[in-house]
């Protein structure tokens, strides 16, 4: 046996990895987690057999033998502590499958510890999203300890790490069907998680899953929720590898714990809420099809019914970008709204998309901010809390600098109401702001607060000491007092009392910045200047060129031991040289080269300016004794001597190399001059162009705005025509009514016209036939204007027969007209009677006599004809003075 352990013990560690007996690949596993910790660093050889071969992990998490699978999970976390973030992303595919279905589920409670360590270590190497995404499959398992051992694992995985590094989306979309499991021990462990979110969320974690649980597990969750909110703001409690680097990088002393507090600070103070939870939604496609249409109503509830369906879709957690213009612009409109019920609609609805657009709202808060402020007017107090919260909701959508402008406009307001409304919200705003003001910000609010301290309201005048208490809140107490300066003592403790109550998000952080640029441009002008240094500091101060005068005596000195009159000549040629020609090479060679030959130096600082001239003087005066400026006018006479003699001395005294530099300088001041002719040519033809886009832009602007007058003119033109072809229409309908109306009373008049007379005078009437009838059909010709028409009187005698005359009295009729036919003649007829028996096609074979072949009597059978025709006159005139009272005037 010792044989066989001395042989194991020398076999390398990834083939004791796979060894078929467990021994040995327990001492194998116990082996290299002793061998990683003695590693010096990541980059070690022996980390590189198991960066390669990550199966070899699989098998050892997985091992068989559960002790063998302890010290196995246990050399994985010796790995991935010492292997670094490589090690990490090249086993956690092949590992974390076996942890949560053989480590997380053992019945050792050291497997288990071990388990969860390389979890998190996976955590900390390098994100948690990947380890999250390789154990939500672990929730679907068939057996309920892997589940609850794997709520327990992320349950423990946010208590380390928080929802800021590890994404709970996931894991609380996946709760709704984990609450529903037959075993209680998982809804316990579903439970637990819950309130470890609950911690972090608070009650943005209701959102994704709250409502698909049942009402008992929501009041069990109540109750555990109570005792978390009695806690503080949970913290961090283990760092990333990232972090960790960070806090190790940052400067000296105690930089590392400031940068660990702050960030712990910030995270708490950062509260997660239901927009980072949620999905954004579309609402665009869900907004009714009549929304617009029935906005457009002139009924008051019509558009607030519209708008209530739209808040119904837009109050969603978080809303998906899209193009929300049209709706902002009705918002806009619908602050003008006569009622205020809509008003009241339409805030909400804004409201409800700001805050589910958050930043994306920022590109409308022009259209809707204006319109809102001005709706403040409204003394309703329903309507200006709705109009106060849609207003909160759109500047959390911006910042202070996007909406300070409009609302110091309407802190002038002429509405005392307006005012109000505009300085609580200005309030709000400086406590909710999460950046400080700019100096110039701060100036335009404290002196808008100022000037509300004299106004006649108290509450005015509390709001604007409340500003002013709540902006020194924010930018210190230093910052503030030169602004309180001038204000008496009562309203300075006011604005200190609100100072002290004030609860803001914003702190003023002053940022050192003016020292990196002074250090900055120090070594450029050493480098630049080498020797100059002491030249340019003198050049500037002219006062101090008095006392720096005595540098140049001792370099005249030695020309003092020739003579006097030498060194009167020499100074006035060095000095009145210069303004000629060579004032301009001086300063050159002063500035970029330094001043190494003194001779150049001294006449820079004498002759500047011409009082400097007479400061220049002195020196000479001393030499001569008191002679002032006698000397003066002896330089004049030399002046041409001067001229020519002194650019030998300056260019013997320049080297080469200033030389050099010299013509670079000329050169670069001419390409200098040549690139400013060529920006300056530039310059012009952009402003041209410029020039030339604004008047195109304006004969744009006059084009559309013609085209739009002339559509304009041209839909009223539409309107009027639809509007007259509309009442045109209904004319020709009334007229068509008019015609069958008219047609109907005709054809009514027409039957009422020829009813059956008595028997005995209808017999005695047609007994005559040629005579009687001929009569009648005369008098209801002339009055329906038939008697230029032989057909309409023909018409009529029919019409006559018919509804007056018996079968047997037709006959009868009929038989006489055809004896009368046989007897009668043209003579024997009346005159008036003629024309009746020429349309009837009477023969003119009749008698004489014009008597009744039946009765002899033809006088008494006219006298009757003519009483029948009266009774028929009258008949006639009746029903016409009948129709001309029931006709429509």
């Amino acid at each position: 046996m010792a044989e066989q352990e001395e042989d194991f013990s020398s076999l390398p560690l990834p083939d004791r990895f796979v060894h078929k007996n467990w021994k040995v690949r327990k001492q194998g596993y116990e082996d290299a987690a002793k061998a990683f910790q003695s590693t010096p660093d990541e980059s070690d050889p022996v980390f590189r057999p198991f960066i390669l071969d990550s199966g070899l992990w699989k098998g050892a998490v997985a091992d068989s033998n559960v002790a063998a699978q302890q010290e196995g999970i246990n050399a994985l976390c010796s790995f991935l502590k010492y292997g670094g973030r490589d090690g990490c992303m090249r086993t956690r595919n092949s590992t974390i499958t076996p942890i949560f279905e053989k480590g997380l589920s053992s019945t050792r409670a050291a497997t288990k510890q071990s388990s969860l360590e390389a979890l998190l270590l996976y955590v900390e190497l390098d994100k948690a999203d990947p380890v999250i995404e390789e154990l939500l499959p672990a929730l679907s398992n068939k057996q309920p300890k892997i589940i609850a051992a794997t709520l327990s694992a992320f349950t423990s995985i946010y208590h380390a790490y928080g929802v800021k590094i590890v994404d709970p989306k996931p894991v609380l979309k996946a709760l709704p069907k984990i609450f529903g499991h037959a075993d209680k021990n998982v809804r316990a462990e579903a439970s637990n998680l819950v309130v470890e979110l609950y911690r972090w969320l608070r009650e943005a974690i209701k959102t994704l899953f709250w409502n698909d649980l049942k009402p008992v597990q929501q009041q069990d969750l109540e109750k555990l929720f109570e005792v978390v909110k009695q806690e503080p703001q949970p913290k961090q409690e283990r760092l990333l590898r990232t972090q960790q680097a960070a806090i190790a990088a940052a400067p000296a002393a105690g930089g590392g714990n400031d940068y660990e507090a702050e960030g712990q600070e910030d995270e708490g103070e950062a509260e997660v809420d239901a927009f980072d939870l949620a999905e954004p939604m579309d609402v665009v496609s869900k907004i009714p099809p009549d929304f617009y249409e029935n906005l457009a109503s002139t009924k008051w509830k019509d558009r607030k019914e519209a708008l209530d369906a739209l808040y119904a879709v837009v109050k969603v957690d978080r809303i998906k970008d899209g193009h929300f213009d049209e709706m902002v612009s009705i918002f806009a409109k619908c602050m003008k709204d006569a009622n205020i019920a809509v008003v009241t609609v339409a805030a909400n609805c804004v409201e409800a998309l700001a805050n589910g657009l958050r930043k994306s709202f920022a590109k409308y808060r022009g259209r809707i901010m204006s319109p809102m402020l001005e709706r403040l007017k409204e003394k309703k107090q329903s309507v200006a809390d709705a109009l106060g919260a849609a207003l909160d909701a759109v500047f959390a959508s911006t910042s202070l600098s996007d909406c300070l402008e409009e609302m110091l406009e309407f802190l002038k307001h002429k509405n005392p109401q307006v005012k109000l409304e505009t300085l609580r919200f200005l309030i709000r705003c400086l406590k909710t702001t999460r950046v400080a003001p700019l100096k110039a910000e701060t100036k335009s609010i404290a002196d808008a607060a100022t000037k509300l301290l004299t106004e006649s309201t108290e509450v005015t005048r509390s709001g604007g000491a409340e500003i002013l208490g709540t902006l020194m809140k924010i930018m210190g107490e230093r910052a503030m007092n030169p602004y309180l300066e001038g204000l008496d003592e009562i309203r300075k403790t006011k604005i200190k009392e609100y100072f002290d109550a004030a609860e803001v998000k914003a702190k003023d952080k002053p940022k050192p910045v003016a020292p990196p640029p002074k250090v900055a441009p120090a070594p450029q002008k050493k480098v630049f200047g080498k020797k100059a240094v002491t030249g340019v500091k003198k050049a500037p101060p002219r006062a101090a060129t008095p006392q720096e005068d005595p540098p140049p005596p001792p370099t005249t000195k030695p020309a003092a031991s020739r003579g006097i009159p030498s060194k009167l000549g020499s100074v006035p040629r060095s000095g009145l040289a210069a303004p000629s020609g060579a004032l301009k090479l001086q300063k050159r060679l002063v500035g970029p080269a330094g001043a190494s030959v003194p001779v150049l130096s001294s006449p820079q600082r004498n002759i500047p300016t011409p009082t400097f001239d007479d400061e220049a003087i002195p020196p000479p005066k001393l030499g001569l004794g008191g002679r002032g400026l006698a000397g003066r006018p002896l330089g004049k006479p030399v002046s041409a001597q001067s001229e020519s003699t002194a650019p030998p001395p300056a260019i013997l005294g320049m080297s080469a190399i200033e030389r050099a530099e010299l013509e670079e300088l000329r050169a670069e001041k001419e390409r200098l001059q040549k690139l400013m002719e060529d920006l300056r040519a530039d310059k012009s033809r952009h402003m041209s162009q410029i020039n030339e886009l604004q008047n195109q832009n304006a004969q744009l602007i006059e084009d559309h705005t013609r085209d739009v007058l002339s559509i304009k003119a041209k839909e009223t033109q539409l309107v009027r025509a639809r509007s007259d072809a509309e009442a045109a229409e209904q004319t020709v309908q009334k007229q068509q009514r008019e015609m069958e109306r008219l047609k109907r009373e005709l054809s009514r008049v027409t039957r009422a016209e020829t009813p059956p007379m008595g028997m005995d005078a209808g017999d005695h009437i047609y007994r005559d036939t040629g005579m009687g009838m001929n009569g009648t059909n005369h008098i209801v010709s002339g009055v329906d204007r038939y008697e230029s028409s032989r057909a309409s009187r023909e018409l009529g005698y029919q019409r006559a027969r018919s509804y007056m005359s018996s079968p047997s009295e037709e006959k009868e009729n009929g038989g006489l007209d055809a004896q009368r036919g046989k007897l009668g003649s043209p003579e024997s007829r009346g005159r008036d009677v003629s024309d009746g028996a020429r349309s009837r096609g009477d023969s003119p074979g009749r008698g004489p006599e014009g008597r009744d072949s039946v009765t002899g009597q033809p006088i008494e059978s006219w006298r009757r004809a003519a009483e029948v025709t009266s009774q028929l006159k009258a008949r006639i005139e009746q029903m016409k003075a009948r129709q001309a009272l029931t006709r429509p005037h």
